[in-house]
């Protein structure tokens, strides 16, 4: 089934894209939400005319997307979470948690147009924000243990997590003593 889409959906394509999708899919749910219309000749016709006249709209759309994209260059997150011995997430980690953080920095991201696995174990991973169909930055995400003590280095690029190892105390060992002598026989 043909459908033009009225609005952005990450994983099927952006606004004004025309994309096969399968039947069920259009009929249930893209065309009911009002996310997509039918591609007939018609409409494919008064899509075409559309973006000729708003040529220059996309223009200034795609130019504010950039400028912000390029705002996020450089940009590295760290995230605490709660960790068990063996590294692995109570929970995970998820595109809300960066969209949160990138919030605590002042970029004012959606967590809509963040896409990215859920991370579920300590790490380095990537999570990509995609402004504009033809802008997309990838953005570093460390994830760290929230009782593990963490040095931060003032910079915007870099996060350094510095765990301290204490040894425990060696137990020292009681002097061996020398075995007795045999006492001579008298």
């Amino acid at each position: 089934m043909e459908l033009i889409l009225k609005e952005d959906i990450i994983g099927l394509g952006y606004k004004n894209d025309i994309v096969n999708v399968k039947a069920g899919y259009g009929r249930n749910y893209l065309i009911p939400q009002g996310k997509a219309v039918i591609a007939s000749p018609s409409a494919k016709k008064i899509l075409a005319e559309n973006l000729k006249q708003q040529a220059h709209k996309l223009a200034a759309i795609k130019a504010e997307a950039e400028k912000k994209g390029q705002g996020l260059e450089g940009v590295a997150l760290t995230i605490a979470a709660k960790v068990s011995a063996t590294g692995q997430l109570y929970g995970s980690v998820n595109a809300a948690q960066v969209a949160e953080e990138l919030k605590k920095l002042g970029y004012d991201v959606d967590r809509k147009i963040i896409t990215m696995r859920d991370i579920k174990k300590v790490g380095e991973y990537a999570a990509t924000v995609h402004f504009h169909k033809e802008v997309a930055v990838e953005v570093p995400v460390t994830v760290v243990a929230e009782n593990a003590p963490v040095e931060e280095v003032k910079d915007d690029e870099i996060t350094v997590q510095v765990p301290v190892v204490e040894e425990a105390p060696v137990a020292e060992e009681a002097p061996v003593a020398d075995e007795p002598e045999e006492e001579a026989e008298a």
